[in-house]
């Protein structure tokens, strides 16, 4: 709000005013109206009686003998000061050279204040507010919580109060404003190496750390994990360890067993084979003795 400057005059009564041959001047002055707000540029002054008053400008400066030339001098002064516009009070708008009544919040302007009338208001419509009073010909759109900017809706829209956004899980709000958000990004993802140091928020990103050597992790896990070791589990090792994978290992061989699986193996064979093949000369030896009794 502006600085406007007090000014103050000591009207003291003088004798009747004279009329001297000097240059005369007229200015009409306006009857005292009223206002519903503090005026500064105008001609409303209470003191002032309807009509014209006629004074010298030879007898501007003296107050001491005519109260009414200091009375025009002070609303030269004024017209000086107009530039600095109309004063409204809290509750209260400008519109062109009046202070109107401001509408609730919730509600909007449906026509402006007269002389002879107040603001008339209107309810905003559904998705639009004002949260606060106000002389506004349009109430605000609700803002819309995009998916696509990775927001949803945290408080709905009301006639009083704008719509409320948050970050989508697994995002957070790389533009806040206020108590909302107007665009959210996507948490980072820790590449194989890495590991999760610090979960993140709907305020901060995922931090990332890189695993030291003997351990490794994937870029989900919340520490390195250390590399199996293999003798350790009486296995051997087929792939080494990484710091985006573990050790591969697999069992021992034992000599010893396959020789043995292999001698029993081959053991059956042979002895299928000498039973097949001893039923095979059985066979034929009866056939041979059945021969010379047929004949």
């Amino acid at each position: 709000m502006k600085t406007v400057p007090i000014l103050r005059f000591s009207l003291t009564p003088g004798p009747p005013l004279n009329q001297p041959n000097n240059i005369q001047q007229s200015l009409p002055v306006q009857p005292y109206r009223k206002a519903r707000g503090a005026y500064l540029g105008e001609l409303n002054y209470p003191f002032c009686p309807t009509g014209t008053e006629t004074f010298s400008l030879s007898d501007q400066m003296s107050s001491r003998r005519k109260p009414v030339n200091a009375a025009a001098f002070l609303i030269i002064l004024m017209k000086v000061f107009s530039g600095l516009g109309l004063l409204c009070h809290q509750g209260e708008y400008k519109i062109g050279n009046e202070c109107c009544p401001k509408c609730l919040a919730g509600h909007r302007v449906k026509t402006h204040c007269t002389v002879d009338s107040s603001t008339s208001c209107l309810p905003c419509m559904t998705g639009t507010y004002t949260d606060q009073p106000n002389g506004l010909e349009r109430c605000h759109h609700c803002t819309n919580c995009d998916s696509g900017s990775g927001l949803r809706i945290k408080t709905p829209c009301t006639v009083t109060s704008d719509t409320l956004c948050e970050p989508l899980e697994g995002f957070y709000c790389v533009h806040p404003t206020g108590h909302s958000c107007e665009r959210a990004q996507e948490h980072k993802h820790c590449k194989p190496g890495q590991y999760i140091s610090q979960n993140g928020t709907a305020s901060t990103d995922t931090e990332c750390s890189d695993c030291s050597s003997g351990t490794f992790s994937d870029g989900t896990f919340h520490s390195c994990q250390p590399h199996t070791q293999c003798h350790s589990l009486n296995r051997q090792q087929i792939t080494a360890g990484t710091s985006a994978a573990d050790t591969q290992c697999e069992e021992k061989s034992n000599h010893v067993t396959v020789v043995v699986i292999i001698t029993v193996m081959l053991l059956i064979v042979f002895i299928i084979a000498a039973v097949l093949l001893l039923r095979h000369y059985k066979k034929k030896g009866e056939k041979h003795q059945s021969a010379p009794l047929s004949e």
